[in-house]
């Protein structure tokens, strides 16, 4: 990615618009060992409420299905939140494809719509799960007892809420393949989703490559991050109000969260990054993200430096973007349009479930090139231009940015999640160092079925061709 002149480094903008270098690494999210298939009976039903938004559903519904493996239970289509913020109603059938969903799990676990109804004494009755609120980051060794108990007590169990309910380091790489499973392949969005989705796509392809960036400048992360000062009065004591009715009280200083890189990057901060690393004014950029808290002011500086700038509204005005543009559906094209983009930037990932979903995804599908600013290392640059310290300013940047990976495959760190960095869990190598990194055969889905037909006996019909390692584009 860089190019040595003296003390001076460039990076190679044409290596970027590809893929990062995977080093003999592919995704594969399939069983290598012996996996079986869910028996015919099980042990209940398992309901789950998932609560936040898309993405924060999208890794309980992750967990879910974890669960119901670990409890052997019939899991019943996760509940989506119909929260505050987004005011969507939507729900799992609205928003996924639910065929497809059962059909690509059906190796691992049971899922069925709703309980069903029971005949007793000629009479219907409807199973009543039993409420329970699980402990954040619970053990396996939580639903395999105290979960499990009480499902085989009620004959259904009801987990509200369920959002980081389950640990995400599990020394189990079947069950966190099974997680990669569900994430990559089993959640796909709506026919209609899709299409509207790669719509957009294809209208920015034309012209070229293009770059998507998730601005994470909003009113409920500024307020999260505690970054008020460079905000008029009357703007910080909307913030200030926020952070109080959402946020456990702290104490924040703004210069101090400034220098250690707590602050989102402001629109201008992410146009010199882009301008220090040899994008020009050429530059086509999908902007993914809610409403800017502060407004025009700060979009002027990052627009005269890329004034090539779209959304999904401005791309394709479907009507049904321009109704839902804030709700679920506008989220989730969003998010089909920032995977598919040949670079991605998440300006605040950290508590940012949008980003660091996005940033696994792309890790999985193919090593998509990512640029991930560091924050804290480039905040002294940042601090050192506003002083009038100008002298070396992009070069300093570039050798920021050059210490990242791109998309690469890394070693996972706490506190980076599972949902980030799957690797190497969820890939493998054809010519391995490592037995245990061996790909598994080609025709696994075809074993897996053979042996799910001959112990059911009911003649099941394969309904998926993939091999459960990287997704087309029709199939995300």
């Amino acid at each position: 990615m860089e190019v040595s002149l003296g003390f001076f480094y460039q990076i190679d903008l044409e290596a970027l618009w590809g893929p990062a270098d995977s080093s003999g690494w592919r995704p594969s999210s399939a069983p290598r060992s012996d996996w079986p298939s869910p028996p015919s009976e099980s042990n209940g039903y398992l309901r789950v409420r998932c609560n936040g938004g898309l993405n924060q559903q999208r890794t309980a519904i992750c967990n879910a299905v974890l669960a119901a493996r670990i409890m052997n239970a019939t899991l019943v289509l996760p509940e989506l939140d119909a929260n505050s913020f987004w005011h969507d109603s939507s729900g799992f059938q609205g928003i996924y494809d639910v065929e497809h969903f059962i059909a690509v799990l059906r190796f691992d676990v049971r899922i069925v719509e709703s309980i069903p109804e029971t005949r007793k004494n000629g009479k219907t009755k409807k199973i009543k799960a039993y409420q329970l609120r699980p402990p954040r980051d619970a053990p396996i060794s939580w639903y395999a007892t105290d979960a499990l108990k009480k499902m085989k007590e009620h004959g259904a169990i009801y987990l509200t809420p369920f959002s980081h309910r389950l640990a995400e380091e599990i020394d189990n790489p079947e069950y966190q393949r099974l997680r990669c499973r569900v994430n990559y392949h089993a959640l796909r969005f709506k026919p209609h989703i899709m299409k509207l989705s790669n719509t957009i796509v294809n209208k920015l392809r034309a012209q070229g490559h293009f770059m998507s960036i998730h601005l994470r400048f909003e009113m409920d992360m500024l307020a999260f991050a505690g970054c008020l000062d460079i905000f008029t009065p009357e703007e910080q004591r909307i913030l200030t109000k926020y952070r109080k009715e959402n946020f456990a009280a702290k104490r924040l200083v703004y210069h101090e969260r400034r220098a250690i890189g707590k602050c989102p990057l402001t629109p201008e901060e992410v146009g010199l990054v882009l301008h220090a690393l040899g994008f020009d004014n050429s530059t086509k950029i999908y902007l993914a993200a809610g409403e800017l808290f502060g407004g025009e002011r700060f979009m002027k500086p990052f627009r005269a430096l890329f004034p090539r700038l779209e959304n999904h509204s401005s791309v394709e005005p479907a009507d049904e973007l321009l109704e839902n543009s804030q709700g679920l559906v506008g989220s989730a094209v969003d998010y089909m349009v920032c995977l598919l983009s040949d670079i991605f930037m998440p300006t605040y990932d950290g508590p940012s479930n949008f980003a660091n979903n996005l940033l696994g995804h792309r890790l999985y599908y193919g090593f998509r090139t990512t640029l991930r600013p560091d924050r804290k290392a480039l905040a002294p640059i940042f601090i050192d231009r506003e002083n009038g310290r100008l002298a070396g300013f992009e070069e300093a940047v570039r050798r920021v940015m050059l210490n990242t990976n791109f998309g690469g495959p890394h070693k996972r760190v706490p506190p980076e999640s599972f949902y980030t960095n799957s690797w190497p869990e969820c890939f493998c190598q054809m010519s391995p160092k490592n037995p245990a990194d061996k790909c598994p055969p080609e025709n696994v889905l075809e074993i897996l079925n053979n042996r799910l037909e001959s112990e059911m006996g009911n003649g099941f019909e394969s309904t998926t061709t993939s091999n459960l390692t990287v997704p087309t584009e029709e199939e995300q």
